[in-house]
């Protein structure tokens, strides 16, 4: 019988600052502002020979690596259905509502997500781990990503029954 184990990683440099806005509806979202996110993330795989169940330095430096690529960047969610996301020059131009905004396109990331949210971004940075650990024996990944002390969302991975990550 397959023997597994569970590594928690929650690191203090798994982290970005980065600035968003959160959509409640087609009329209503928040003001611009930012946060200073943590990840972490929970890999459940099979326990090695050798006593190791997975790399944590691999996974610690994907995840550094994940977090760098958001730091100090605006967060926009792409696939929202309330707000336009359009290149205009060196800007994105951007229409919620009755409001027109532009922010530097070197400033600003356009996400493949519905809206910023921690759930949103948990989701994102989830996708792109799995990705990157495709050829990994792993069993599950959770993670996290925290706007604050005890506020965070958390997506999870599970590979098919019976089949290796």
């Amino acid at each position: 019988m397959e023997e597994l184990t569970t590594l928690y990683i929650d690191k203090e440099r798994h982290k970005f600052s980065a600035a968003h806005f959160t959509i409640f509806s087609a009329t209503e979202r928040e003001r611009l502002h930012g946060h200073n996110y943590s990840v972490s993330a929970r890999i459940v795989a099979p326990m090695g020979p050798n006593g190791f169940a997975a790399d944590y330095n691999l996974y610690k430096s994907r995840l550094a690596a994940l977090c760098e690529e958001l730091d100090e960047y605006l967060l926009l969610a792409g696939e929202s259905p309330y707000q336009q996301v359009e290149e205009e020059g060196a800007c994105y131009r951007v229409r919620f509502a009755d409001q027109e905004m532009r922010f530097l396109r070197s400033d600003t990331l356009v996400l493949p997500i519905r809206n910023a949210t921690v759930e949103e971004f948990s989701r994102y940075l989830l996708q792109r781990l799995q990705r990157l650990s495709a050829a990994d024996d792993l069993r599950e990944i959770e993670l996290c990503v925290a706007s604050g002390p005890g506020q965070k969302g958390c997506a999870t991975w599970r590979a098919a029954q019976g089949q290796p990550g």
